[in-house]
C-alpha cells in the first residue's frame, strides 16, 4: 500500500513540476476573465508616467498588493519573464513542501490519540 502511494505523489510531483516548468510558458499573456471584468468601461491611455486608465472601471480603486514587489511577483522571478517556469516551480515546491508537512502533523497527531 505505501509504495502504490509513494509511486502515487512521485508521479503527482513530476506532472505538477512540468506544468509549472515547462507549460508555463504557453500560457497567454493577454488578461484573464477577472482582469477583463474589472476593465470593463474603461479605456488604458499610455501616458509618460505610464499607464492611466480613463472612463468608469472597477480597476480604478485597485491598488497594489503589499507584496507586489516580492521575489515572485507576476510569476516571474525578480520581475524577469524569462523565468516564469522558475517561479512556477519554486512555487510549487513550497506548496508541497508546506502542504507536506501539514499532513505529516496531522497523521502524526491522528496516531497520538489512538493509542
Amino acid at each position: 500500500m505505501t509504495s502504490r502511494r509513494s509511486w502515487f505523489l512521485a508521479g503527482f510531483a513530476v506532472v505538477a513540476l512540468f506544468v509549472a516548468g515547462v507549460v508555463s510558458y504557453l500560457a497567454s499573456s493577454s488578461p484573464d476573465g477577472l482582469d477583463s471584468t474589472t476593465l470593463r468601461g474603461c479605456t488604458i491611455v499610455e501616458t509618460e508616467a505610464g499607464e492611466t486608465l480613463t472612463g468608469t472601471c472597477i480597476a480604478q480603486s485597485a491598488g497594489d498588493h503589499h507584496l507586489a514587489d516580492g521575489p515572485l511577483a507576476d510569476y516571474a522571478v525578480a520581475g524577469n519573464d524569462t523565468l516564469t517556469g522558475i517561479a512556477g516551480i519554486l512555487g510549487v515546491s513550497a506548496t508541497f513542501a508546506v502542504a507536506g508537512g501539514l499532513f505529516w502533523l496531522i497523521a502524526r497527531s491522528g496516531r497520538g490519540r489512538r493509542t
